[in-house]
């Protein structure tokens, strides 16, 4: 009788323990989402967005102000048209600047948002014009070796 009562409990603790996984899985999945209702979306073309994916958040001072809702490439300039879906509650000026950012060294990227001082600001499906590119780590590190050579080149 001692062995089964201790049985059910490790049981009920296992139990426990993938019912508080599966709910921490959940939280970190939905990343408090922007309902399409109390939102509006506006679109920013970049040159390079490196590893920027949708559903990656859209931050302004470090706050979470939107996430990524659609990234297409645009055959006419051959660039990336990335759609932004913004939480109403938070307005933005039409000089707004967009720029893709990452969280420390290797982390995930994200938009970061740094607003403008114009009167007018952003409505639904506005286009973000200044804007700034992924830095790709490669690329600088390329940038980087290959002004070495330079200096050491012979004149």
């Amino acid at each position: 009788m001692n062995k089964t009562i201790l049985d059910l409990w490790v049981g009920l603790f296992v139990v426990a323990g993938i019912v508080a996984l599966l709910f921490l899985a959940l939280k970190v999945g939905s990343m408090s989402t922007v309902n399409a209702t109390d939102s509006y979306e506006v679109v920013a073309r970049f040159e390079n967005i490196g590893g920027l994916k949708p559903r990656a958040p859209v931050k302004s001072a470090g706050v979470v102000v939107g996430r990524v809702a659609d990234i297409r490439f645009d055959n006419k300039d051959y660039q990336a048209a990335v759609t932004l879906r913004l939480d109403k509650r938070y307005a933005f000026p039409k000089d707004t600047s967009a720029a893709i950012m990452t969280s420390g060294l290797l982390g995930e990227q994200y938009v970061a948002l740094e607003p403008g001082g114009d009167g007018t600001m952003l409505k639904d499906h506005d286009r973000i014009t200044i804007t700034q590119d992924a830095v790709v780590l490669e690329n600088l590190i390329g940038q980087f070796l290959y002004g070495k050579a330079q200096e050491g080149a012979p004149k």
